[in-house]
């Protein structure tokens, strides 16, 4: 799940320093590190040059990378969709009701 979610945060964040991509995740530089170490080793991230400083690395998705979470995404909606299929419309219509609610929760934990 580690790796995963450092995937989709090289999506939406790339390139990236490892120290930005730690401190958005809120782990210890050390532990993002060895985490793209492994990820390197399996073709699902690269390091290069920042291209805003030359003296820093930055990490990028590769193609391995983008086609795992991609897969990995759709494998989870659909998990959702079944588990939502599987409810009743007065279940659905709550939690469709409760989402605008539980978007601000999640943003202010963000924050």
């Amino acid at each position: 799940m580690a790796q995963l979610e450092l995937l989709q945060d090289l999506a939406e964040h790339s390139p990236a320093r490892i120290g930005d991509i730690a401190a958005r995740k809120r782990l210890a530089f050390s532990t993002v590190s060895g985490l793209i170490g492994q990820m390197i080793k399996n073709d699902l991230v690269a390091r290069a040059i920042d291209p805003a400083d030359r003296r820093a690395s930055a990490v990028t998705l590769t193609e391995a990378g983008r086609i795992r979470l991609e897969a990995w995404t759709r494998g989870q909606e659909r998990r959702l969709d079944s588990a939502l299929d599987s409810l009743d419309e007065a279940d659905r219509s709550a939690i469709q009701a409760a989402l605008p609610a539980l978007i601000r929760l999640a943003r202010q934990l963000d924050e």
